[in-house]
């Protein structure tokens, strides 16, 4: 369970939110929701651990993630709105490349069936710097499905996916919270999902 108290950001002399209180058990999943610049993306780093928040605390499974960050990071998927592929790699050597990087027990049929279930299957052997901007986030995407990390947390995870792939992707979501699985993302895009929960930051912007 991922557990935040009292989180709030003073950046240049102005708060972009405060007293903001979040939990995710598994099995649930909470959308970050608010205009552009009120610090959804900041809010996502800071459950990251990327930037370290004005005031509050985060706890993983009980324990403070400052005292208790490399567990933590074992659990995490990070999906920001940049790509982390290479552009010189192949699709296929760059799902092979996160297999290795985060020792991922997924077996070759599982890939291939990742590639299918994406429409990527023709695009294996193609340089990621050739692919379009949504095959990109399609192949972002089956990161975390390599990683196969208990808690998934996504910056804009809709930006350049078609209709098709929206779907997907929201089976993809249900099927990780069907398996104890925790999901956190900031965007847009409305999610009707059942037992889903809305932090608006509007509610807690004291600009």
């Amino acid at each position: 369970m991922l557990i935040a108290n009292n989180l709030s950001l003073i950046r240049s002399g102005r708060s972009l939110f405060k007293n903001l209180n979040l939990s995710v058990k598994s099995k649930s999943i909470v959308q970050i929701r608010g205009r552009n610049g009120i610090g959804k993306t900041t809010l996502i780093k800071i459950l990251a651990r990327i930037i370290l928040p004005s005031t509050g605390e985060i706890f993983w499974e009980g324990k403070n993630i400052k005292n208790n960050i490399n567990n933590y990071y074992k659990n995490l998927a990070l999906v920001m709105d940049t790509n982390t592929s290479k552009n010189d790699m192949t699709v296929y050597e760059t799902i092979n490349f996160w297999k290795n990087l985060f020792s991922s027990p997924i077996k070759q049929n599982e890939i291939n069936y990742l590639l299918e279930m994406l429409k990527m299957q023709n695009y294996k052997n193609t340089l990621v710097k050739n692919l379009s901007f949504g095959e990109k986030r399609k192949l972002e995407i089956s990161r975390l499905v390599i990683e196969k990390k208990r808690l998934w947390i996504f910056d804009e995870p809709y930006l350049g996916l078609d209709e098709l792939t929206i779907e997907i992707f929201n089976q993809t979501i249900k099927n990780h919270i069907n398996t104890e699985g925790m999901v956190i993302f900031s965007s847009h895009y409305r999610l009707e999902m059942r037992g889903m929960d809305t932090i608006d930051l509007e509610k807690y912007a004291k600009n």
